[in-house]
């Protein structure tokens, strides 16, 4: 009992000593606080590049996913057949987004109910709110990586706007 008390004494005096002299050259070393700075930016810059390449991978892990499954898989595109592969795609999509790993799955439901959909900013709000978090994040993706036609026209009104005009001249 003696032996482990004095060995955690001499630990603990160790561990103090240290802390006070980190302190100590913390706030009267410049150069300390240089290389202390020095090491605070790399170890940002690293952790930045490092988030960017996983953005990377995983939106291009996303992007394949979406066009493998959309060639499989086609949207229909009869009026009819819409609304029911609608309503089979959100009920399939909340079935997925409950299993853990079936985020890209459960997205690319939820993808297609969407470029389905006639008014796609309406949809996106209710993904918005009541999709989690990180399958919405997902969605995103998928639509950047690949605009149903649909939200297409939502996003660049001037493409519609510039057709009736060259039709007018």
């Amino acid at each position: 009992m003696n032996k482990a008390l004095t060995i955690t004494t001499i630990a603990a005096t160790v561990f103090v000593g240290y802390a006070a002299y980190f302190d100590y050259q913390r706030r009267n070393s410049a150069e300390f606080r240089k290389s202390l700075k020095k090491k605070a930016v790399k170890h940002a810059k690293l952790s930045e590049k490092i988030e960017k390449e996983t953005k990377k991978s995983k939106f291009e892990a996303v992007k394949k996913a979406l066009e493998e499954d959309l060639k499989a898989n086609p949207v229909p595109v009869d009026l009819a057949e819409k609304e029911n592969f609608f309503m089979q795609q959100v009920a399939l999509g909340e079935q997925l987004a409950s299993l853990p790993d079936q985020k890209i799955e459960s997205a690319l439901c939820f993808y297609k109910a969407l470029a389905v959909y006639p008014n796609p900013t309406d949809i996106l709000g209710v993904y918005q709110r009541s999709v989690p978090e990180d399958i919405y994040e997902v969605v995103v993706m998928m639509i950047a990586a690949k605009p149903p036609p649909a939200v297409s026209n939502v996003l660049n009104p001037e493409l519609k706007a510039e057709k009736p005009e060259e039709d007018l001249d």
